[in-house]
């Protein structure tokens, strides 16, 4: 098995298609990323991913096969990133990792930087929750804005919290409503997201079992970008944290959630072991990330 196996699967699994993945990440053929999958699925010996008219969907293997090609990555780039530190000591770098859709306290988090240390360089990186926790534990980012992710290690400060929201095609005739009662999602295609963010899936998991409602996935997405294709293609519904609202497409739409809503919280996360003065520093002063919008 050869490291690009596992990247090229962790594409195709991030993007839920095969063609997106190798066209706009991989930049190789359909039929070669299909053949390379083939392999993988040959070497491990069980069915990693569902062919579908619309794409690809991870099977139970495929979930559990995933996380491990995630973390063994995750360690190369670790020792890569080890590797270029020792050898090139020159200006000192400082990572900051951020979710999509919250940008607008980056700039609070800079201020803070360039303020404690103006000669440090500051790299910025926007990636989904589960790979800015490897990014950090790999250390090619001292801290990040992400979910909670589990079984980690990392440590968190809590910045915020905010409802999740149902996110459907514009056309769909819940849109017409201004909330969206809980058991009128029972009916509909419910687009899962355990592949793009675990926490989320847990946490609709939670709540369909405190309201004793089934939201069983038929589809799987890798990405915020994956669940408005897939939303849109099948006419489905999906959960999504609020701060996606600025992010869709005009052809989605959000509503909010009847009663009390599941909550999601913005996390500051980061590794106990990093030493840095500066994610000391930036550490002390959260409460001003906590109060940017």
């Amino acid at each position: 098995m050869e490291l690009r196996h596992l990247r090229y699967f962790l594409a195709v699994a991030e993007d839920g298609s095969l063609l997106s993945a190798a066209k706009n990440r991989l930049n190789t053929s359909q039929p070669s990323l299909s053949r390379q999958i083939r392999s993988l699925e040959s070497e491990v010996g069980v069915k990693l991913l569902e062919r579908h008219p619309r794409g690809v969907v991870l099977t139970d293997a495929g979930k559990a096969f995933l996380q491990h090609a995630r973390s063994a990555l995750a360690q190369v780039e670790a020792a890569t990133e080890g590797a270029r530190r020792l050898g090139k000591p020159d200006r000192p770098v400082f990572g900051i990792g951020f979710l999509a859709g919250h940008e607008t306290r980056i700039p609070q988090a800079l201020r803070i930087l360039r303020g404690e240390a103006p000669d440090v360089e500051i790299k910025l990186s926007s990636q989904s929750s589960p790979d800015l926790a490897h990014a950090i534990l790999r250390g090619t980012l001292d801290v990040a804005l992400l979910r909670r992710e589990e079984g980690l290690g990392i440590s968190y400060r809590r910045l915020a919290e905010e409802p999740l929201v149902a996110m459907m095609p514009a056309d769909h005739p819940l849109a017409s409503r201004e909330t969206i009662s809980p058991a009128d999602l029972e009916g509909e295609i419910y687009v899962g997201s355990a592949t793009a963010s675990p926490v989320v899936d847990r946490l609709v998991k939670s709540y369909a079992a405190k309201l004793g409602i089934k939201l069983d996935p038929q589809f799987d997405v890798g990405s915020l970008s994956s669940a408005i294709s897939m939303v849109i293609s099948t006419g489905g519904i999906t959960l999504v944290p609020s701060y996606a609202r600025d992010l869709l497409t005009p052809n989605v739409c959000t509503r909010p959630l009847e009663g009390e809503p599941p909550m999601i919280e913005l996390l500051l996360g980061y590794d106990e072991s990093n030493g840095s003065p500066l994610l000391s520093r930036l550490l002390a002063r959260a409460d001003e990330l906590a109060a940017a919008t």
